[in-house]
């Protein structure tokens, strides 16, 4: 391994394997195939393994004690060695977001340090058409092998990026027109049924347990709240998240006129004041 090359890292589950063979196939070193799945003749598992070897990467079959012991028991037959995906950075972002052309839905993460809720809000982001998730450096759960299971397969096709000032993030953002909607349980906190969002809109999620920084929350231009009829006055980041991207997807979408694409949904934003708490295994 060369100097300044991160160490490889043991990625499973057949979804988060196809999805580093379509978009980062130089990165896999190695592809681990269950042998008892193998000899079945297994549709989706050949498929990987033909993905793997046009690419020029060495396929190797193992019994079930040895793949678990690789790449732990929820594995689904396959895992690959590959070097982890480095998140874009501040130029990196503000590159993108030019080469966009329109007024971009963005997905914030603030403190969100679970990894599987990290992989399940990526998950959401990707159907509901996100065109960023940003992250900022410290605190973080980061794109591990944990994170990219959960997200089945969005941690590769989505733009992921991290950025080390989250405040000036949001001022830059501000500066392009993008409006910031943060979520809190706040007096000032307008219902999420209620908000007519903007063409241009950065969605902030905060961290489970605690939420939004008072910081974070006084540069935002918007803040919402998810109305909640049952006793229950919580939800989980990543369920969250879902709910709000997909509602405001919708109530963009009415607003245009437009209709979703067949498969996919579109673009989305933030929910709002609720205390969020860890997720036990989403993905």
């Amino acid at each position: 391994m060369s100097k300044g090359q991160p160490k490889p890292l043991m990625y499973s589950g057949i979804h988060a394997v196809e999805s580093l063979l379509r978009h980062r196939p130089e990165a896999v070193l190695e592809l681990f195939v269950l042998d008892a799945r193998a000899k079945r003749g297994d549709a989706r598992l050949e498929t990987l393994i033909i993905a793997a070897r046009d690419q020029g990467i060495a396929v190797q079959m193992a019994r079930r004690e040895s793949l678990d012991k690789l790449a732990g028991p929820q594995n689904q037959g396959v895992a690959a060695r590959a070097r982890p995906r480095r998140p874009g950075d501040d130029v990196a972002l503000d590159n993108h977001l030019d080469r966009l052309g329109r007024p971009p839905l963005l997905l914030i993460l603030e403190g969100v340090t679970d990894p599987h809720n990290l992989g399940a809000c990526l998950r959401s982001a990707d159907a509901a058409g996100v065109d960023a998730v940003i992250v900022p450096r410290r605190p973080a759960a980061g794109l591990t092998p944990v994170a990219c299971r959960s997200a089945a397969g969005a941690a590769e096709s989505l733009p992921y990026f991290e950025v080390g000032n989250l405040a000036r993030l949001l001022e830059r953002l501000q500066e392009r027109d993008i409006r910031v909607a943060g979520t809190a349980l706040h007096e000032s906190s307008t219902s999420l049924f209620d908000y007519q969002p903007p063409a241009g809109l950065a969605l902030i999620m905060g961290a489970e347990g605690e939420g939004l920084r008072r910081l974070t929350l006084e540069r935002c231009d918007d803040l919402l709240a998810i109305p909640m009829a049952g006793y229950v006055q919580s939800l989980n980041v990543s369920v969250a998240t879902g709910v709000v991207l997909f509602h405001l997807v919708a109530a963009r979408r009415g607003r245009r006129g437009s209709r979703a694409r067949p498969g996919r949904a579109a673009v989305g934003a933030a929910p709002a004041g609720i205390r969020l708490e860890p997720a036990a295994g989403l993905g």
